[in-house]
């Protein structure tokens, strides 16, 4: 959604040479330069001498427009009208956006469009549109000396969900992007510590720079050595020229540094030495570089346990661990579930023959399933359903995968009629939720649910049975 506090001084983003250069640009291949805020879309200045004009479909440009802009993408192209396409790319200022850049056909009377194009002149268009956005970004956060955010957002950056723990999540992102400090990113598998790191990097002055990702579980020693700080020609047999590591790469940006938990201490005591210092060497030379790079590091495994048995470097661990955020995994932000649903659906909906929707059922069972996977695990799933229902319009709960009808069946059970209070029925529906909770608690393993309850094992397989709540196999 646009943030609503805020607007874009538009009069003086439109005399930045970036923009000046991509309006240029635009009308060499016959499109138009637009902006969109809360008040709608109109043409730049550069485009129309100087006058700007409505765009002729107002409300429903803004209204398509936001609702593709918490796609991960940096620009994209959509439909805001039925024949015409335009290019998009948003305008994000702090995890909020403010605004988009438009290329395309305004006037109702223009024949441009997108498909006279060919695939490579639209993707150089939308990255020169997405680089213009960013400069527009970084011109309102050196203009604006602060950004009040809305009291609850339904995503940030790319990053989508509602729930509390996620709320106080963006309120840290707010301060966190603004800052130069190290951040290290902690969760399970799936909770989107990438989209994160992002996020952080996008809000910050960084922003325009470059964006770096390696993971450090998916080399060995050497190659890792190789990979983040480059080497010279010649230090190892197949090294038949210099190369740069990543953090040459990432000068003046940020180096998202995955699983840093599986670094070697070899490699540990050099990315201390470029956190401490700003300086490197390559493999197999002497020449001592320097780089100016915002380390952001994400793990999910428990490095103070580390620290403490000495597998990794108790001084490593505290310049990491400046800005410390623990991503909440999908089961603790279990209504975040529907929104997640609809929003990759809508994904899977694009040049589909015809809208996909889950039945009441279906979604309620998703909502009541563990997710062991977070967010990964619920996308992958939603890209089967769409698969396996083939033409169907609703999607019911009989093509969800095996595990998760049988984690969330004891969720979806007929409730006591509404006019039965009588003692025994109530202490019944009691009964039976607390069950249910504890099987959802603990991913529907009985030994450690009939412990939470504080009963036999034996004693909650002869309730589950009597409920229906599985089948009893676990």
């Amino acid at each position: 959604m646009f943030h609503p506090t805020s607007a874009i001084d538009w009069d003086r983003v439109v005399d930045l040479e970036l923009l000046r250069h991509l309006s240029a640009v635009a009308r060499r291949r016959g499109l138009t330069l637009g902006w969109l805020d809360a008040a709608g879309a109109s043409s730049l200045p550069h485009a129309n001498q100087g006058e700007a004009e409505t765009c002729p479909f107002g409300g429903n440009c803004e209204a398509r427009v936001l609702s593709s802009l918490h796609d991960p993408g940096e620009w994209q192209v959509i439909e805001v009208h039925p024949a015409m396409r335009e290019l998009v790319a948003p305008v994000r200022v702090g995890g909020a956006v403010m605004g988009a850049l438009l290329a395309g056909a305004f006037a109702a009377d223009d024949t441009s469009d997108l498909p006279t194009l060919g695939e490579g002149e639209i993707a150089i268009l939308g990255d020169l549109l997405a680089l213009a956005a960013r400069e527009v970004a970084s011109h309102v956060r050196t203009t604006t000396p602060t950004v009040i955010a809305p009291a609850e957002r339904q995503g940030y950056d790319a990053i989508i969900g509602r729930s509390p723990p996620m709320q106080a999540l963006y309120a840290t992102l707010d301060r966190v992007a603004r800052s130069e400090a190290t951040v290290l990113i902690q969760g399970e598998n799936g909770t989107g510590k990438e989209l994160v790191a992002r996020a952080i990097h996008n809000g910050s002055d960084r922003g325009a720079r470059a964006f770096v990702v390696t993971n450090c579980s998916a080399f060995n020693d050497n190659l890792l050595d190789s990979e983040l700080f480059g080497h010279k020609r010649g230090a190892f047999t197949g090294a038949v020229a210099d190369k740069p590591g990543l953090f040459e790469i990432a000068d003046r940006g940020t180096f998202f540094l995955d699983e840093i938990g599986d670094m070697s201490p070899t490699l540990q005591v050099k990315v201390l030495r470029v956190l401490q210092e700003g300086t490197f060497t390559r493999v197999g030379d002497t020449e001592t570089r320097k780089v100016d790079v915002r380390i952001i590091a994400a793990t999910n495994r428990d490095l103070r346990a580390m620290v403490a048995q000495g597998t990794y470097r108790e001084d490593l661990y505290y310049r990491i661990h400046v800005i410390n955020l623990v991503l909440p995994p999908l089961r603790e932000r279990s209504s975040d579930v529907p929104v997640l649903v609809e929003h990759f659906l809508e994904r899977q909906r694009r040049g589909a023959p015809r809208a996909r929707e889950l039945s009441p059922t279906c979604i309620a069972r998703l909502t009541s399933y563990p997710w062991p996977g977070n967010v990964r695990e619920l996308e992958n799933e939603i890209e089967r359903l769409v698969v396996l229902s083939g033409d169907e319009g609703e999607i019911g709960d009989e093509l969800l995968s095996p595990r998760i009808r049988q984690l969330s069946s004891g969720v979806i059970v007929p409730q006591p009629a509404a006019d039965d209070r009588s003692l025994p029925a109530a202490l019944q529906s009691l009964e039976r939720r607390m069950i249910v909770e504890a099987l959802r608690r603990h991913q529907g393993n009985k030994t450690r649910a009939s412990a939470d309850l504080k009963v036999s094992r034996r004693n909650l397989i002869r309730l589950v049975q009597k409920y229906g709540l599985d089948d009893a196999r676990s």
